[in-house]
């Protein structure tokens, strides 16, 4: 059973949510006996062709460019992975790449497709970006053999909005990281920092406007907390955003750049709080590996964070700086603390990659 993934940057260790996702997803679908590959871009992985867990990971050329990167890619690894790898499943991540599934089926490959998230919602995209993201989850629902997608309210919206294609439509949310849930000596906090153990507010995600960094920013200069705020991520493409958000830094406002490994698990783990002011996500990993962590959270009230189900204090109104000011300084009168095991075996990856190599086998056996 050859599976093909394509969409994603690269594994290991390649900032972003679906980067993430795949990391996790694969080395275990590989010990469940499928076979995968890896289609990534060229300009976030170091080797030519290299063996992950289990994973080979293919590097295809991509330009690196806002706007082409992900559909020029996409084509060509699609025409790759017909020529070259000849899968049994085509898996393609997000509904940008999904715009090529009736390309994938016409060169006799099934697809699989996972829905990542309503990405014409993103602030970025202009309107005729925003078009061709719809026409391409359009595209993935109409043509593809299976559809996963990663939130539980989205999946019920997307069956209302495509009725003839709903039985392919199939909720398979993101998972956690048990390994954040153990214990990791504070002494990996990293010394360049300058942190004290649960003395730091965190948040982790790519500097782009959908994360809501600038809103953090603000609420955060008006709460006059004492503690530093820690800001863990990069920007893929430096654009005015990202630029501005990194020009406008002040006092105690730190900008970490991209942190892995222990670095990353004691950031997490000894967070005072972690927030996630984002206006877009598709089920978001960062939040659940801080919660993983045992750390409180506080999440912008979008529906994707509300999928998670945190308690209602967790929640303030996306954009509300005011809101989120307020609950940063009276974060001890809040009550913030979750079932953290309730939340592993409701999100746990082992059972996510279960299901998904289920519904791998189910497909490969249909005829056309």
């Amino acid at each position: 059973m050859k599976i093909c993934a394509i969409g994603l940057r690269g594994i290991p260790d390649v900032m972003g949510g679906i980067e993430s996702h795949c990391q996790q997803l694969y080395p275990k679908m590989v010990k469940q006996g499928a076979e995968v590959t890896v289609l990534a871009r060229s300009p976030y992985v170091s080797q030519k062709r290299y063996k992950y867990e289990g994973v080979e990971v293919i590097s295809v050329w991509a330009l690196r460019h806002k706007l082409l990167e992900t559909f020029l890619h996409t084509f060509i690894a699609i025409i790759y992975a017909r020529l070259f790898l000849k899968p049994d499943i085509v898996h393609l991540h997000a509904i940008g790449p999904a715009l090529f599934t009736p390309l994938a089926r016409l060169l006799g490959m099934k697809v699989m497709v996972t829905h990542h998230g309503a990405d014409y919602d993103r602030q970025k995209w202009s309107p005729f970006a925003k078009k061709v993201l719809k026409f391409g989850e359009k595209m993935g629902i109409n043509y593809g053999n299976a559809v996963l997608v990663v939130g539980k309210t989205l999946t019920e919206q997307l069956k209302l909005r495509f009725p003839n294609d709903s039985d392919k439509l199939q909720y398979v949310p993101n998972g956690m990281l048990p390994k954040f849930a153990e214990n990791v000596s504070d002494s990996f906090l990293p010394k360049d920092l300058g942190l004290k153990s649960h003395n730091y507010v965190l948040a982790v995600g790519r500097l782009v406007p959908e994360k809501g960094f600038h809103d953090l920013v603000q609420a955060y200069k008006s709460s006059g907390i004492a503690e530093p705020l820690v800001i863990v991520g990069d920007a893929d493409h430096v654009d005015e955003y990202a630029s501005t958000l990194l020009n406008n830094r002040a006092e105690n406002v730190i900008f970490a750049g991209r942190r892995s490994g222990n670095e990353l698990h004691a950031l997490f783990k000894y967070a005072n709080v972690f927030v996630l002011p984002s206006y877009h996500e598709g089920l978001p990993i960062v939040a659940l590996e801080a919660i993983s962590a045992g750390t409180p959270v506080l999440l912008s009230d979008i529906s994707p964070n509300k999928d998670i189900e945190a308690k209602s204090d967790s929640y303030f109104r996306v954009g509300d700086i005011e809101e989120l000011s307020t609950k940063l300084n009276k974060l001890a009168s809040l009550d913030l603390k979750l079932d953290q095991q309730s939340f592993l075996s409701r999100f746990d990856w082992g059972n996510i990659a279960e299901t998904t190599t289920s519904i791998v086998r189910r497909i490969a056996k249909v005829k056309k």
